[in-house]
């Protein structure tokens, strides 16, 4: 009997070894690398309108973001950092991919710029917020706050935001600075390009296109948004013939001849309800607020 019992416990222990030190499949160091997920690239972000609505496509490379969180959201802040990132418009909608990058394992940009405008009815800008751990963010710009839709497609795979842009606008002028005249001393050193606004608030919709900047177009032509510091506006009113704003953020010219307020001015000063332009800096300080004529803050003088 103790020699029946011996061997059956030494068969037991034999068949155990292999059951608890053998690795499977899933177990081995080659088995792990090759299910490692693949981040989807992003690679190109482009808009377009069609049929009362501006689509926002995003396109990747390695397949679509397992995540994608589209919402509308009071402010926008950059990933990792934290710090606020500035979108021109009166809505902002948020749009979140992970797991997603838009730059190659060595660090290049896949999907540059990181602030592209467009000349749409409600969509204005994309700004890339973040491109940090798999997630990367976008604020997209609008004009006014509208019913939006997500899609996706395939082949090659791509995100869509749809956008509601059902409503009139009308064509109004922004005056940019040329920086090839600028450099040449060719004036004028500002010239204008056409954008839609809504016609209800048109000062309103005039600045923030001015702050969403050029097109890409108009950029290879060398115009660019002069900023001298400023993040924004604040404040607007229009009544009695007079423009009324504040620059948020920094105020400076750099010793410059040229600053925002060639942009400004001539922009505002289009619109038959106004005559002059009293513009502010951050603090709501300027030269001749009460004068007959324009006014603008003393950051600005060179």
């Amino acid at each position: 009997m103790k020699v029946w019992w011996l061997l059956s416990s030494l068969v037991a222990l034999v068949l155990a070894v292999p059951l608890v030190l053998a690795p499977g499949p899933a177990s081995s160091g080659a088995g792990r690398a090759s299910s490692a997920p693949t981040t989807p690239v992003l690679v190109a972000v482009r808009a377009a309108h069609r049929d009362g609505v501006d689509r926002v496509v995003f396109e990747f490379r390695g397949g679509l973001p397992a995540n994608r969180q589209v919402g509308y959201v009071d402010r926008l802040f950059a990933d990792g950092s934290g710090r606020r990132v500035r979108v021109a418009g009166q809505a902002l909608l948020r749009v979140r991919f992970e797991r997603a990058q838009a730059h190659t394992d060595d660090g290049s940009p896949t999907a540059a710029p990181r602030r592209v405008a467009y000349a749409l009815p409600n969509v204005m800008t994309a700004v890339r917020a973040g491109d940090f751990e798999a997630v990367t963010t976008y604020g997209l710009g609008l004009a006014k706050r509208t019913p939006v839709r997500v899609t996706t497609l395939q082949a090659p795979p791509r995100v869509v935001v749809e956008v509601g842009a059902g409503f009139a606008t009308v064509q109004r002028k922004v005056w940019f600075l040329d920086r090839d005249r600028f450099v040449d001393n060719q004036e004028p050193f500002f010239v204008a390009v056409r954008r839609p606004v809504v016609p209800g608030a048109p000062a309103t919709g005039l600045m923030d296109r001015l702050f969403a900047g050029p097109l890409a177009g108009e950029r290879a032509r060398g115009l660019r948004l002069l900023r001298s510091g400023a993040t924004g506006y604040d404040d607007l009113t229009v009544a009695g013939g007079t423009a009324d704003l504040r620059l948020t953020g920094r105020c400076r010219s750099g010793g410059a001849t040229v600053s925002i307020a060639g942009e400004v001015l001539p922009t505002l000063k289009q619109l038959p309800t106004v005559d002059r332009v009293v513009l502010r800096d951050a603090a709501g300080s300027t030269l001749d607020p009460d004068g007959p004529g324009d006014s603008t803050p003393a950051c600005l003088e060179p």
